[in-house]
């Protein structure tokens, strides 16, 4: 029964995923999507690193304030670094003989 279904789900799982990755493989024939490929490949060139792409000062200044805002709200500091992982430290227990 299973074998049945992923005989005849598979032709269209394969149709699917070549027709959806097939246009990024080739070179665009329209300048349009060329133009539209080139901005994608130039956005995400620039976005590498996890930052925001072109900010503008009011962006900046909006993401400083909710980052001291969440850092007041769970660690109570403003001078805490949130978009780091934070570093846990145990310390083992004097043992009684």
């Amino acid at each position: 029964m299973l074998t049945k279904r992923l005989a005849t789900s598979l032709p269209k799982i394969l149709k699917r995923n070549i027709g959806i990755v097939a246009p990024a493989l080739q070179k665009a024939s329209d300048p349009i999507q060329q133009l539209f490929i080139d901005k994608i490949h130039e956005y995400k060139s620039k976005s590498v690193g996890g930052k925001i792409v072109d900010p503008t000062p009011e962006i900046e200044k909006e993401r400083k304030a909710e980052l001291e805002r969440l850092a007041r709200q769970y660690s109570g500091s403003s001078s805490t670094n949130m978009m780091e992982f934070p570093k846990i430290q145990f310390k083992d227990g004097v043992v009684e003989k």
